[in-house]
């Protein structure tokens, strides 16, 4: 009798130790017990139609939450795509992710949180050591709820990266959610506002740099009107960050109006995207 109670004490101690060493320290009882996180196998690399990867489960993005729930699925198709831009240096990744119509609060200086989850993909990839100007970034809108396949990878030639949008400290672009429909108001929001913190630390450290600000509009209206507009949207931004934010280097404007649009001038979206205002921070050393 007392043998068969050593037994059972051992076996409900031992069973204790297992629960402890997989569930406590390994965290895999959590993975056991998401029986509902089932994804879609649809995640791929691709090169316009050509697929290069393809087959490897979703990422998953909780409601608000800018870091993915990765599963191994996931750190190995970043893998994959570490693998071929390795193997191909002439080439670059833009990773575009979307956000739930609810996911409307910005997040640190991104406008919103689907630009800020498609950089912490990038920081994925380059802590895995593809160089950040490999790497640019874009994001969309999803009509629902659901964010089923919330990113999506694409292959383009580096040669073709002058356009893109890097969404970095020093080349950061804002939507004409800072200005009204038609106005050249600048009406900075919560993103920009932290933005422009982190420019003038940045300037305060680095007082050899300058900067330009460059209007963007969509298509509608006349040519030259549009490159009017993007002027003087350049301009009164260039004359917040002198006298509000304190910005004491350098600062040019220019114009490209409606000449170089990142998205289609038949939705409303696509020109929102179009109406935008790019800040880049140049090297005077580099000028020289």
């Amino acid at each position: 009798m007392r043998a068969f109670i050593v037994l059972v004490i051992f076996i409900l101690y031992a069973l204790g130790a297992r629960w402890y060493f997989f569930c406590e320290l390994r965290g895999l009882c959590n993975e056991q017990q998401e029986e509902e996180d089932i994804r879609l196998k649809t995640l791929s690399l691709h090169e316009k139609d050509t697929l290069i990867l393809q087959g490897f489960d979703q990422f998953r993005f909780d409601s608000a939450s800018v870091r993915p729930k990765m599963n191994i699925n996931n750190g190995v198709f970043l893998d994959s795509v570490v693998a071929y831009l390795k193997g191909f240096e002439n080439k670059s990744l833009e990773i575009t992710s979307l956000y739930r119509p609810s996911e409307t609060d910005p997040v640190s200086y991104f406008e919103n949180i689907g630009l800020a989850r498609a950089d912490f993909v990038r920081k994925e990839l380059i802590r895995r050591g593809i160089p950040e100007e490999r790497i640019d970034l874009d994001y969309g809108f999803s009509d629902t709820e659901t964010l089923n396949e919330p990113l999506d990878f694409e292959i383009f030639p580096t040669v073709e990266s002058e356009g893109r949008l890097s969404y970095t400290l020093t080349n950061m672009t804002f939507s004409d959610a800072n200005f009204e429909f038609d106005s050249d108001v600048f009406k900075p929001g919560e993103a920009l506002l932290s933005y422009l913190d982190s420019v003038k630390v940045f300037l305060d450290v680095n007082p050899e740099n300058n900067i330009t600000i460059t209007g963007h509009t969509d298509r509608i209206g006349k040519t030259q009107y549009n490159y009017g507009l993007g002027i003087r949207r350049a301009e009164n931004a260039r004359t917040y960050l002198k006298e509000t934010i304190g910005i004491g280097v350098p600062i040019r404007v220019n114009s490209q109006g409606e000449k170089e649009p990142i998205a289609t001038n038949n939705t409303a979206a696509g020109r929102q995207k179009n109406r935008r205002v790019n800040f880049k921070i140049n090297s005077l050393k580099k000028e020289s």
